[in-house]
Formats: C-alpha cells, sequence, structure tokens
C-alpha cells in the first residue's frame, strides 16, 4: 500500500470518499486487532492508512463546506 495522493482523492465524488473512509476505519480495525492477537503486522501500515484516513476526511470537510 503507498501512500495516498490527495490529489487523486479529491478528484473522487462524495459517495467515493464516504466508501473510502469507512474502507479504511475497517482496515484499521483490522490491524489493531492483528496487533491485539500478537499476529505478525508491519508497523508502517498504520501510518499509511491513518494518513489515508486524514486525507480523505479533510477532502470530504472541504467538499461539505463548499
Amino acid at each position: 500500500m503507498s501512500l495516498s495522493n490527495i490529489k487523486d482523492i479529491r478528484s473522487m465524488s462524495g459517495e467515493e470518499i464516504s466508501q473510502e473512509i469507512l474502507k479504511t476505519k475497517r482496515e484499521l480495525l483490522e490491524l489493531r486487532m492483528q496487533k491485539a492477537t500478537r499476529q505478525a503486522t508491519k508497523p508502517h501500515l498504520f501510518k499509511h492508512a491513518k494518513l489515508k484516513l486524514v486525507h480523505l476526511l479533510t477532502v470530504e470537510h472541504e467538499k461539505q463546506n463548499k
């Protein structure tokens, strides 16, 4: 998983952004579950998912305030 590009996110529709937010939150939950059950996890995936979520929420907020 590469870092998200905010330009790509800005080109999405509102519905696509909402779906991507849910998908990213689910991904973070799964990563936390893996960590809690001591399964092998890659720590950088937490950072990537959180950054993607922040980008998505920021763009969603920008679109709502237009």
